[in-house]
């Protein structure tokens, strides 16, 4: 098992936390959540590699008892990339909506007009 995946995702997490807790701004948090959610690509497609293993699509046409990579998994992080375009694209027409009624793209003044 290589740990060098794992390691990358729980890098590449955190630098997106720390941009949603830090940022004052919309946009940048709906980025930093982008960059969040690859981290999940980078994990699925780590539980699901294995050393020396073929292309699933491959399989039939190779010598019996060869190892295959998961297609499962695969298909997760194609699913996992349709749903991030999905949340994307729903954060970023209320941002716009944020930005048309308010004014404003801070969190913090946005607060602020509650009530």
């Amino acid at each position: 098992m290589q740990v060098f995946p794992y390691l990358v995702v729980v890098w590449v997490l955190a630098v997106g936390l720390y941009g949603i807790v830090t940022s004052r701004h919309l946009v940048h948090q709906i980025v930093c959540l982008i960059v969040v959610q690859s981290s999940t690509y980078v994990l699925l497609l780590a539980v699901g590699y294995k050393i020396g293993a073929a292309a699933p699509y491959y399989f039939d046409l190779t010598q019996k008892h060869t190892p295959v990579v998961d297609p499962v998994v695969q298909a997760l992080a194609l699913t996992d990339v349709v749903v991030e375009a999905a949340v994307t694209a729903l954060l970023l027409s209320m941002a716009i909506q944020a930005h048309k009624r308010f004014g404003t793209l801070d969190p913090q003044e946005l607060v602020q007009l509650k009530g």
